[in-house]
């Protein structure tokens, strides 16, 4: 945990720390789709993710909150070769961050995905695409394991 002295300790730099942890994700019917771990890094700085899927694909990314524009941005990249650059913040209590992309044609789209902290502790990663309309890609539940 980051010290009051330190360049990551204000609010913002606290803003997406209820997704640190270690987790079973499972969709809506409760099926598992694969475990995540969610770790400080940098003093603070950064969360590490580092995602496996049920059916073993892998993924990581980093976060952090930047100071000179105010928001919260997300390099994410996966053993498939997908990579993802968002941006975003806090929208009434949810993580939502987004950014261009290509889709399998070539053609752009945008990615958003959002993470929201629910009251019995869980928490809820939506990712939606948009082409032509917004196409759900993933809504997932994290359960703590830890």
């Amino acid at each position: 945990m980051p010290t009051n002295d330190s360049p990551c300790s204000s609010e913002e730099h606290r803003q997406f720390d209820f997704w640190i942890g270690d987790w079973e994700v499972l969709d809506e019917a409760g099926d598992l789709q694969g475990t995540n771990q969610i770790e400080q890094i940098l003093g603070g700085c950064a969360l590490q993710e580092n995602w496996v899927g049920a059916e073993g694909s892998t993924g990581h990314s980093f976060n952090t909150f930047d100071k000179n524009s105010g928001r919260w941005h997300q390099t994410w990249v996966d053993g498939n070769g997908l990579l993802l650059l968002l941006d975003g913040g806090l929208e009434e209590g949810s993580m939502v961050l987004s950014g261009p992309g290509v889709s399998r044609d070539g053609d752009p789209i945008t990615h958003r995905i959002s993470w929201t902290p629910l009251e019995d502790g869980r928490v809820r990663q939506y990712w939606q695409v948009f082409k032509d309309d917004w196409n759900d890609v993933f809504d997932g539940y994290y359960t703590r394991v830890d």
